[in-house]
């Protein structure tokens, strides 16, 4: 189970996120792993939340999941459209996407715009040998071609 809460920084930036409890976000916060999503700043604080309580009668289901909001800042709005833009306008090579990227690069495959997944060191060895590449500030909403 997850909890959400609303957090605030001291520039007055307002955002969700998702905690595995309450004392988690504690640990995080003095750890100095909870930062501001719009502005980066290390200085957050919780938000007043009203409490979301949910009461089933007789017969009727429980609690239902919680759904996920709209992009609430627009810092998330923005990282929406970016993720809505690459995922219209470029191929998804999954775990391929090293070997795809280099064999662009040196001609073996067709010019094309691409995205995918590689691990760090395989992303380092792109960039050490040229091949021009840019992390994605989101993961894929899909696992296959």
């Amino acid at each position: 189970m997850m909890i959400q809460f609303t957090l605030k920084c001291t520039n007055d930036h307002q955002f969700d996120s998702w905690f595995q409890s309450g004392s988690a976000f504690d640990k995080l916060l003095a750890a100095g792993m909870v930062t501001c999503s719009v502005c980066g700043s290390p200085e957050v604080s919780k938000a007043m939340m009203a409490p979301r309580v949910s009461k089933a009668e007789k017969g009727e289901e429980g609690p239902k999941a919680p759904k996920l909001s709209a992009p609430a800042s627009p810092a998330e709005q923005a990282l929406a459209e970016l993720k809505k833009y690459v995922e219209k306008n470029s191929d998804y090579v999954g775990t391929n996407f090293a070997t795809e990227a280099r064999a662009i690069h040196s001609g073996d495959a067709p010019q094309r715009p691409i995205w995918g997944e590689t691990r760090g060191d395989e992303a380092k060895k792109l960039v050490e040998d040229g091949v021009p590449i840019a992390p994605l500030p989101f993961t894929p909403t899909r696992k296959s071609n």
